[in-house]
C-alpha cells in the first residue's frame, strides 16, 4: 500500500522550516516511511538524507533537529563524523532493531543483523558520548522461541540502550507473519514483554542517572496542567525534565 519511495523537493523541505522558524518554532524532526532512503528515488542527482540536514542546520531560528525512527544502516562513518559537525542536530536516535536475534530477524525480513546493529550503536557512542539511543522490539514474533527470546534479551542487556518501546506481535491479514507457522500464545507474549519493560526501566534509569549533577539545555514544551509554575521539556539528548520557574 505504501508504494515505491518518493523523495519530497528538497527546496520545499527547506522552505517549511523556514516557515516554522519565522513562526517560532525551535525543534524540527524530519520524519518519513523510510528516512534513510531519502534521495534514491531522485535520480539526476547524489542528494541523500545528509544534504537535507545541512541546509536545515543553516536556517535561522532553528535550534534542534532530531530524526524519526531509521535503520542501523544509515550510520556509516561519513554521516556519522558529519552530524557530529552540526551542533543542532540532536544526540539522540531512534533506531530500529525488533530483535537482537539474527534468526528472527531474518524471518522478520530484516536487512541488517544484530552485530550490525551493535556496530552503529558503538559508532554513534565513540563520537558522540551523550548519545541517547532509543528503539523498538517485538516480542512473541511467529516461531520466536524461548531460546530466541532469551538471546534478544540478553543482547538489549549488554547493549543497554537509552530506551526499549516493546510491542507484543499481533498477526495482521495479509502480512506473510500472519501466514507463518508456530503462532505464539499470548500469555507467552505478555511474560516476554513484561521482562523487557523491566529491563528498560533498569536501562533507562542506569542513563538518566549519569547527568545528575549536570547543567543541561532544556527546550521547554509545555505547561504542567494544575501545577503552576512547573514547566516540562528536554534535553537535546531527549531526557525528560520538569523545571520549577520561580514567580
Amino acid at each position: 500500500a505504501r508504494g515505491r519511495v518518493r523523495s519530497r523537493d528538497l527546496e520545499s523541505i527547506v522552505k517549511e522550516v523556514e516557515n516554522l522558524a519565522a513562526n517560532g518554532y525551535k525543534e524540527v524532526v524530519l520524519t518519513g516511511i523510510h528516512v534513510a532512503s531519502y534521495g534514491k528515488d531522485i535520480k539526476e542527482t547524489d542528494i541523500k538524507l545528509l544534504d537535507v540536514i545541512k541546509q536545515i542546520n543553516d536556517i535561522e531560528g532553528i535550534e534542534r533537529i532530531r530524526l524519526s525512527s531509521v535503520e542501523p544502516i544509515l550510520f556509516t562513518d561519513e554521516f556519522v563524523n558529519e552530524v557530529s559537525k552540526m551542533e543542532k542536530v540532536c544526540p539522540h536516535y531512534h533506531l530500529s532493531l525488533q530483535s537482537g536475534c539474527d534468526e528472527t530477524l531474518k524471518r522478520m525480513n530484516r536487512r541488517y543483523t544484530a552485530k550490525e546493529y551493535e556496530a552503529a550503536v558503538n559508532l554513534l557512542r565513540e563520537t558522540l558520548p551523550d548519545v541517547s539511543i532509543s528503539t523498538d522490539v517485538i516480542v512473541g514474533f511467529p516461531g520466536e522461541t524461548e531460546e530466541e527470546f532469551n538471546e534478544t534479551y540478553e543482547y538489549l542487556k549488554r547493549i543497554h540502550l537509552t530506551k526499549t518501546h516493546v510491542f507484543k506481535y499481533s498477526p495482521r491479514k495479509g502480512t506473510k507473519a500472519a501466514d507463518m507457522p508456530n503462532q505464539l500464545d499470548g500469555t507467552v507474549k505478555d511474560e516476554r514483554s513484561k521482562a523487557l519493560i523491566e529491563l528498560n526501566d533498569i536501562n533507562e534509569h542506569a542513563f538518566t542517572e549519569k547527568f545528575i549533577g549536570r547543567v543541561m539545555d532544556v527546550l521547554i514544551e509545555k505547561e504542567i496542567k494544575d501545577k503552576p509554575d512547573y514547566y516540562e521539556g528536554y534535553t537535546r539528548n531527549y531526557i525528560k525534565v520538569i523545571v520549577h520557574c520561580m514567580s
